[in-house]
């Protein structure tokens, strides 16, 4: 028995419809959770992932490989600069991060305690772009990265004109010590023409009765695009 297809699904595949995204840029992708909400959604164009834990990479790859137009990057993290990056890895995958958590947010999250570090590649999505997006007009990059989207949109710069959509975790609570604030991030956005076209509620947690972060999809102003 399959899983009914959420509204934030539909709604996400409607946006990528509506737009003629050809290509969607996963980045963060840990074991393929997005990439399989896309697919179920009934949205078949060409999907990128990049994962830099090695276990998660791995389950990446196998989810990946019965689908043609799902591409599975070698293992790396994306950031502002090239070189290597020390991850701390998380009891629960997804919430690994190059970050340190703030502390207060430890308490709560105490089953997503760090098990140890990791050392991975790290690049620059413009200096890759080329390779994985190829010809594509109209590529959504979607960053879910545990409070380095900064960075990784920073490490976007030089192909931000190639870039039609945005999808990002943006923190309402901050989880990670030095990550940027929702508001920081959508008026960062807008700065770079960028305007909300939909915003998911994300994890909320049980103990302080709050929402901590949501996804924003983002869409280009017609008239800045080329």
């Amino acid at each position: 028995m399959t899983n009914p297809i959420s509204k934030e699904t539909r709604s996400l595949v409607r946006i990528l419809d509506h737009h003629g995204i050809d290509v969607v840029l996963d980045v963060g992708a840990n074991v393929g959770q997005y990439a399989a909400r896309l697919r179920q959604g009934g949205w078949s164009g060409r999907i990128v992932s990049f994962e830099p834990l090695p276990d998660a990479h791995a389950t990446l790859e196998a989810a990946a490989a019965p689908d043609a137009l799902w591409e599975v990057a070698p293992r790396m993290a994306l950031g502002a600069s090239a070189g290597t990056v020390s991850l701390n890895v998380s009891a629960e995958s997804d919430m690994s991060s190059a970050l340190p958590f703030v502390p207060e947010m430890a308490d709560l999250l105490d089953s997503a305690a760090y098990t140890g570090t990791v050392t991975a590649p790290l690049a620059r999505l413009d200096g890759v772009f080329g390779e994985y997006a190829g010809n594509a007009s109209r590529v959504l990059l979607k960053i879910d990265t545990q409070g380095t989207e900064a960075a990784v949109l920073e490490g976007a710069s030089g192909v931000l004109d190639r870039i039609y959509g945005i999808q990002l975790e943006l923190s309402i609570v901050p989880v990670y010590l030095g990550e940027r604030t929702y508001l920081d991030m959508i008026a960062t956005l807008g700065e770079l023409g960028f305007r909300p076209a939909l915003f998911v509620p994300g994890y909320f947690n049980q103990r302080s009765a709050r929402l901590i972060s949501m996804d924003g999809v983002f869409i280009r102003e017609q008239e800045n695009f080329t």
